[in-house]
């Protein structure tokens, strides 16, 4: 490995890359050779296909002043180091991690090329494939490198790896064949450029959702506030493309052939917001925030809709998270139930405040709206038909509302150190003979949707004046990498 000094992180960051790019560019250009000529690489050919590493050196003179900032801090003395992978374009990310390295902690920055492969697929664009249809996945496998899932894992952010006597330590979560890996699943099951995600997002369990999204979204680009809406499929909508049919333009998208279509409001100063529609589900709920967490996004927040388990509480009222009674059982072996799942005081107090300006209610009109307690997250839809079952365990956990995805979005966003906040909105009281029937949920839907999707939005505003704050220390384990 040729590791040289930055001066600055600004000039690790330049010199990443650029060898990047050299890589990326000498697997492209040999990849298209094999699809013109059949010729293959060669092993010396191969070494030139390797992700930039970055290592900090931390050896202190002096114990650091202390920071209650939850990110760029060093565990122990020690060396540092991870892969990276489409430096330019996690720019602004890095300088934030590395900065107070090299400022507070007087670390040294190092970058070089390191021993692990970047897998062909990741060096294709969609739309860009090298020869499509000119070879086949079994004769690339035969010479170019392939992504191999043993070399993918959460180990890291799992606390499971191994550490080596005489290896560096972790710098970051995730490195260079994690992220790619989830890069290209994220524009797989949301029909957009990855790129395009924002670093605030929206996870929601309903289509009507996206259509309240779409319309505030076309309103701050008319108004100035905001630059663009992407929408599945490429659909771009800008200042100039705002017109009367620019709505109909972003919903005839085809978002039904993905999964979970992402809805991307792109704001000056990258301070957009992203609305994913996760659909119903621990799975999917799991599936979603295991790749959106490679691009480090500033916080997610559920809202979407629950069913309400008290009798006082009615069609449209809010229910704000403070705990969660996880069933949702997918994530029991990474993160047992009886660990603690911590409200976050950042993310609460702007989502509270966020629905009193919204709804304009306050006090004792803001209590019987907006109701906090604990939400039970189930992987079964028809939990009500095992209620004798189900029952003492609600009971015991007070809980006030159920559904199926908040307590999974909770725990990963614990698991993987992601700010998370639930608001949900209560849609039926399946234990009070209040069910979903047409007339009364399309009532509801108009009236609810739009007032609740406007509070999701004011809450990621008033997060954002809050800055770094809401990196909780909470989410950080003793030994925890550096990087956020």
């Amino acid at each position: 490995m040729n590791f040289e000094a930055a001066a600055t992180p600004e000039a690790a960051i330049d010199r990443l890359e650029r060898l990047y790019e050299a890589a990326r560019t000498a697997l492209r250009g040999d990849l298209q050779r094999f699809f013109e000529t059949g010729e293959a690489p060669k092993t010396a050919d191969r070494e030139r296909y390797r992700y930039p590493m970055l290592r900090v050196t931390y050896e202190p003179a002096k114990l650091p002043e202390a920071t209650r900032r939850g990110y760029a801090k060093f565990a122990a003395p020690g060396v540092y180091s991870t892969t990276v992978t489409q430096p330019a374009e996690f720019r602004a990310y890095l300088l934030d991690q590395l900065r107070p390295l090299a400022m507070e902690y007087g670390a040294l920055i190092e970058t070089g090329v390191s021993n692990q492969e970047i897998p062909y697929p990741y060096a294709l664009e969609g739309g860009d494939e090298l020869g499509r249809g000119k070879a086949t996945a079994a004769e690339l496998a035969r010479h170019f490198p392939t992504p191999l899932l043993a070399l993918v894992g959460d180990e890291v952010a799992d606390g499971s790896y191994e550490l080596v006597e005489g290896e560096p330590r972790p710098l970051a979560l995730f490195d260079a064949v994690r992220v790619d890996y989830s890069l290209r699943r994220l524009v797989h099951y949301t029909g957009t450029d990855w790129r395009a995600v924002q670093p605030w997002v929206l996870l929601t369990n309903y289509h009507r959702y996206v259509d309240q999204f779409v319309r505030l979204g076309l309103a701050e680009i008319e108004a100035g506030t905001a630059e663009a809406l992407v929408a599945p499929g490429g659909i771009r909508i800008d200042r100039d493309g705002v017109d009367v049919s620019a709505a109909e333009r972003v919903m005839s998208a085809p978002w039904h052939r993905f999964q979970m279509p992402a809805y991307h409001l792109i704001r000056k100063g990258g301070d957009g917001v992203t609305l994913v529609n996760i659909g119903v589900g621990p799975s999917n709920a799991k599936n979603i925030t295991d790749h959106l967490a490679v691009l480090r996004p500033n916080c997610w927040l559920m809202v979407g809709h629950c069913g309400g388990l008290r009798q006082t509480q009615i069609i449209g009222d809010y229910v704000l998270a403070h705990a969660y009674l996880r069933q949702d059982h997918i994530l029991d072996e990474l993160v047992p139930p009886e660990v603690p799942i911590p409200a976050l005081a950042e993310v609460q107090v702007a989502l509270q405040q966020a629905a009193a300006e919204i709804t304009g209610e306050k006090g004792d009109r803001l209590k019987q709206r907006l109701r906090t307690g604990t939400v039970v997250t189930q992987d079964d839809r028809n939990w009500e038909l095992q209620w004798t079952k189900e029952r003492r365990r609600i009971n015991l956990s007070r809980a006030i509302a159920v559904d199926m995805e908040s307590g999974t979005i909770a725990a990963q966003g614990y698991r993987l150190r992601v700010p998370y906040g639930t608001l949900l909105c209560v849609s039926d009281k399946p234990l009070h003979g209040e069910i979903k029937l047409p007339g009364a949920a399309n009532a509801f839907y108009e009236r609810a949707v739009g007032e609740h999707l406007r509070i999701g939005l004011a809450a990621l505003g008033k997060l954002k004046e809050a800055g770094s704050a809401i990196h909780s220390r909470k989410l950080r384990s003793f030994d925890e990498p550096p990087f956020r």
